[in-house]
């Protein structure tokens, strides 16, 4: 059994750094470190706060010149103080970090704040309020700002956390402590720097499954024409965070995020004591995208209520199913409107939906928007920001949704040639080439289940009249090239060939062009391809991320800025989200004026196989498609390009863990068939059902205490799961559907152990289910690296612990608690 304990004597705990219980200011005495010890005083932290490190101090300031940091580090290991915050410069502190073990906040970190401790060790002019609001921050200048906008607009904070350069202690840490923490609501992430994608979007993720997680990232324009603001937007989507680009907006989703209840869909009701205002809102609605009251409202959409009524209005329909959400509009009306805050201000428990509020003005608006966000409501200036907020909300319960979508490392039902693919990659690298022709890279995506046109070669211009007599009129004549589409000559191609004659002219001039531009005059015949959608994908490499997958209009009239990303894997669910994203694939159902409406379904298969091969295959560096011909029959790509990495580019991994489907097995229990996998989010329901056919007794085994009933966001953490950082097998009796027992191992943040747990349900106890688990939780740590796998068990629990000496684990009790006993296996 698996319980967060706070003492992990020579090693770094979370708990000394989030939770201390004493603090050292080493460097009082300079200008940062005096700012720090005036704040920890005047906050009135209860610990004790010393000038020096003692035996007992949990957390060190090390507010020193750059060569004292290493040496204080290694005084603090000394100490038994494996915790520190830097809030300046620091050379090779990462490699100071390695050697003592000391695990440090910093360099240029703003510092730490936890408000409902008193605990106030950053730099920050002013106090900052309690509340539910966590900022992860690597600038100061911005904390401070943030901590300046906080309390005027009814928002305090439980954590602050400043990871400055992270050169050691990064957004993994942190976000794994707070997405556990019952006192933070909403979590704001400032983004510089990120040193392990993998890890950060496995934290991420692992945070967003509980509370909101919002993002910015500041100066990402700064780098390109915007691809990466799009990657990385993707890759934090699929994390379940939302990402957003104008501080403005950061704050304004801080506010509404940690006041309204979650949005179940885009469908918001407006209720309006003004008609005007109450039309604004309409249209902001419109604009964004989303849906307006579906009832035959009076006017389009809008309700108006008297002022007396409005709160009871706009609470009936928040308590309707059907609804994402209601937007209050008030405008001015003179004497009611103190009877009509307050009755918006009541708390209400049996709302479906969350209740916005728009109080507009300023003489008298500022104060009733002040009383609205004391008592907890989402409360703006303007119409269209209260419309902005509901958005936030929106895209959050989206993105969310998007992290529980977990694709499995193999998602095709119709097996493709991997072998074919495998034989076309080498003998591309035995002519010492890396990049494909069209034709090579086309029957790549046949092998893949993609259709494509119908190709042949031709050799040179005399070839080309009876290749294209053999596929039939009309037909396309173009340049057989390894070049990236991008970079190719205008005019290799000529379209809507009828007969031989017009097809050997176009052969000819093809290849005086060649001539002159010093190619092989090697030709490709294709069937021409007559009224259809062409939509493009793309496959490239982020810096940060690695693959990413680009969506969007195709051939030359593709738009630059109407692209959508995603990253692989990719499912049909997946696929469909980033085709709605892009407005050319969102057009795709639509009757046009010269196009039918084309199959959306067969893109959103083609995108899966390409994320497939993505997957299968990562040697392969780019991947273009800018021609995917699409109409209702389905689609046919007709051209493509790829290039493989070289002996120097090693294989990038994937941003996003599969669902390991490969470690599914089936095996006999005694005479029970079973079914063993690694959990999903999709069990949550059968999880609940298999904790209450647990006795008592197990249950206190398992969680060290009497528990009646695992919460929602038990269940969640339980059930949705990192597969980079935790592993959880059950077993499925497959005769009845029902979960009957459970193994799961956690690894810690340093990535050396794991803490397992395992529990069957009482009839299945004594047939070697339970050691099945175990033995599968060994073999899954091994397989990651771990060096020893732990856990805790109370001492009265003795068929665990007889249990688990037989698998080989060594037991010793607990120093520090006698009624627990630690089992450990060496790997």
């Amino acid at each position: 059994m698996t319980v967060p304990r706070f003492n992990t004597a020579g090693r770094f705990d979370p708990a000394a750094l989030f939770h201390p219980a004493s603090v050292a200011v080493i460097g009082a005495e300079t200008e940062v470190g005096s700012r720090i010890m005036a704040n920890l005083v005047m906050g009135g932290f209860k610990g004790a706060i010393h000038t020096s490190v003692t035996d007992n101090t949990a957390l060190a300031v090390l507010a020193m010149p750059p060569d004292q940091i290493g040496p204080t580090m290694t005084e603090l290991a000394r100490a038994n103080c494996f915790a520190a915050i830097v809030p300046g410069a620091a050379d090779g502190l990462a490699d100071h970090a390695a050697r003592t073990g000391v695990r440090v906040l910093g360099p240029y970190s703003c510092g730490l704040a936890v408000p409902r401790l008193n605990l106030n060790a950053t730099r920050s002019h002013i106090p900052p309020p309690a509340g539910r609001l966590a900022l992860i921050c690597q600038s100061s200048a911005l904390s401070r700002a943030v901590i300046d906008w906080a309390e005027p607009n009814g928002v305090g904070f439980s954590h602050i956390v400043g990871l400055g350069g992270n050169a050691d202690i990064g957004f993994g840490i942190t976000l794994d402590w707070l997405s556990r923490d019952p006192g933070t609501g909403v979590i704001l992430l400032d983004i510089r720097r990120i040193k392990d994608h993998r890890r950060f979007l496995s934290a991420a993720r692992a945070a967003a499954k509980l509370r909101p997680v919002v993002a910015i990232r500041p100066g990402l324009r700064l780098l390109d024409d915007g691809d990466s603001d799009l990657m990385f937007e993707a890759a934090l989507r699929r994390a379940g965070v939302l990402y957003v680009k104008r501080l403005e907006d950061l704050l304004a989703a801080a506010g509404t995020l940690s006041r309204a209840k979650p949005a179940r869909c885009g469908t918001l009701a407006i209720v309006s004591n003004a008609i005007e205002p109450g039309r604004l809102a309409a249209d902001a609605v419109l604009r964004e995208g989303l849906d307006l009251l579906p009832d035959a409202a009076p006017d389009h959409g809008v309700l108006h209520a008297g002022s007396t009524n409005l709160a009871a209005t706009a609470f009936e329909i928040a308590a309707r199913p059907d609804i994402g959400g209601v937007l209050v509009v008030h405008t001015p009306q003179g004497p009611d409107d103190a009877a009509t805050i307050a009755a918006l201000a009541v708390p209400q428990a049996a709302l479906h939906a969350p209740v916005l509020v728009c109080a507009m003005g300023e003489t008298t608006g500022a104060p009733h928007r002040l009383t609205l966000a004391h008592a907890g409501l989402p409360v703006f200036a303007t119409p269209d920001q209260a419309v902005q907020g509901f958005e936030h909300l929106v895209r959050d319960h989206r993105n969310r949704e998007a992290a529980r979508e977990l694709p499995p490392s193999t998602v095709l039902d119709l097996a493709p040639e991997q072998a074919l693919v495998r034989s076309c990659f080498a003998a591309t690298r035995a002519q010492g080439r890396l990049t494909l022709t069209q034709n090579e890279a086309l029957g790549i995506l046949s092998a893949y289940g993609i259709p494509i046109v119908p190709t042949r070669f031709a050799a040179g211009a005399p070839d080309a009249a009876g290749v294209a007599a053999l596929l039939g009129f009309p037909v396309v004549v173009k340049l057989r090239d390894s070049t990236a589409p991008a970079d190719r000559p205008f005019g290799d191609l000529v379209l809507d060939l009828h007969d031989a004659a017009q097809v050997t002219a176009a052969a000819g001039l093809l290849s005086a062009r060649a001539q002159r531009w010093g190619s092989t005059g090697e030709l490709l015949v294709q069937r021409f391809v007559g009224q259809a959608r062409e939509v493009a994908v793309r496959v490239v490499d982020d810096a940060t991320f690695g693959p990413v997958i680009t969506f969007g209009r195709g051939g030359t009239e593709a738009a630059l800025h109407d692209r959508a990303v995603d990253l692989p894997p990719l499912n049909l669910a997946l696929a469909k989200g980033l085709i709605q994203r892009c407005r050319n694939g969102a057009m795709l159902g639509r009757l046009l004026r010269d196009r039918a409406p084309a199959s959306g379904d067969a893109v959103a298969q083609t995108l899966v196989r390409i994320s497939q091969l993505i997957v299968d295959f990562p040697e392969i560096a780019e991947l273009d498609v800018p021609s995917l011909f699409v109409d209702a029959g389905g689609v046919l790509a007709a051209d493509a390009w790829l290039r493989l990495r070289g002996a120097d580019e090693p294989p990038v991994g994937l941003a996003i863990a599969p669902y390991p489907v490969e470690l599914t097995e089936h095996r006999l229990i005694g005479p029970d068939r079973m079914t063993i996998r690694p959990i999903r989010p999709e069990d949550a329901a059968e999880h609940m059902a298999f904790f209450h056919r647990l006795s008592p007794q197990d249950i206190r085994f398992r969680f060290f205490s009497a528990m009646r009933e695992l919460s929602p966001e038990q269940t969640a953490r339980l059930t949705q799961i990192d597969y980079d950082r935790e592993m959880a097998f059950i077993a499925i009796d497959e005769t009845t559907g029902d979960t009957v027992g459970v193994a799961r191992l956690a690894c810690d943040s340093d990535g050396r152990s794991g803490e397992f747990a395992v529990i069957v349900q009482a009839d299945m106890k004594g047939r070697g289910l339970a050691s099945h688990l175990m033995q599968r939780l060994i073999a899954w740590a091994r397989t990651r690296g771990l060096a020893e796998v732990v856990g805790q068990i109370l001492a009265d629990n003795q068929p665990m612990l007889a249990f688990i000496r037989h698998q080989g684990f060594s037991v010793h009790r607990m120093a520090d608690d006698p009624e627990v006993m630690e089992a450990k296996l060496v790997l």
